[in-house]
């Protein structure tokens, strides 16, 4: 009975009970179910989907397409967005224009960017790292002006006594106080970029899992489509829990926040 009690109580455990449930489920309605396999496909022939996409290099093409262009999106708002905040949360007269601005542009799903991005670059990358731009810029820069905005008074009090000005007061004092918002605004920032990649290479014809989406659409293979809805989940996971998840824990446990 113990055994049994450390058992359910193991986190892995109930995970892998839940998910092999799932499929377990899946699989039964697969059979018994009314649906066609190419509209609602088996657990096995996702499966199939997944290693006939790795083998041939598809999915392998696209993930590289796709990584390139979040990189150079969310590496573009990380900048832009860390230096505005900064700046709305230090500058008076920019929190109460430009910080009105962008907080209400934040509340504009970040797929409205791309009729706007289409009118203005056309089918093009350029349209689509506009796109991933805008849909991470505005949830950084928030970040990063609320962690300014709750830097302990104190703290550029004693600061200035002990000299500190300009970019120093910046990089010594407001920016590492500052770092736990702007590591919650990154992690936000990349989740709607990641959305918003994948939603504008739905539209532009290249390689990427978004275009990869498409293609089992148009071909009436919902295995491709589960199957790369699989691959996006993974990298996002991947991305979350090997690079996030790490500087988060690092960063809240060297500013003493760990519980």
């Amino acid at each position: 009975m113990m055994f049994f009690r450390r058992w359910v109580a193991n986190r892995w455990t109930r995970q892998i009970v839940f998910f092999a449930a799932l499929l377990a489920a899946w699989q039964a309605f697969a059979w018994i179910g009314p649906l066609p396999d190419y509209v609602f496909p088996s657990p096995l022939g996702v499966a199939q989907s997944l290693a006939r996409g790795f083998q041939n290099g598809t999915f392998i093409l696209g993930i590289v397409a796709s990584m390139q262009r979040i990189l150079i999106g969310f590496g573009i708002s990380a900048v832009a967005g860390m230096e505005l905040g900064l700046a709305i949360g230090r500058i008076r007269l920019l929190d109460e224009t430009v910080g009105s601005l962008v907080l209400g542009l934040q509340a504009l799903p970040s797929i409205c960017w791309l009729p706007l991005a289409l009118l203005w670059f056309g089918l093009s990358e350029a349209a689509i790292l506009f796109v991933v731009v805008m849909g991470a810029l505005l949830s950084i820069t928030l970040a990063t002006e609320a962690g300014v905005k709750n830097t302990p008074p104190l703290y550029l009090r004693a600061a200035r006594n002990l000299g500190a000005r300009g970019w120093r007061l910046y990089a010594l004092v407001i920016l590492p106080a500052a770092l736990p918002a702007i590591i919650t605004g990154m992690k936000l920032g990349w989740s709607f970029a990641w959305r918003s990649l994948m939603a504008g290479e739905l539209l532009y014809v290249s390689l990427g899992l978004g275009q990869l989406l498409n293609a089992g659409r148009e071909l009436n293979d919902m295995s491709q489509v589960i199957a790369v809805m699989l691959v996006i989940i993974a990298i996002g996971l991947a991305v979350d829990r090997l690079v996030f998840a790490p500087v988060e824990s690092r960063v809240r446990e060297r500013w003493g926040l760990q519980g």
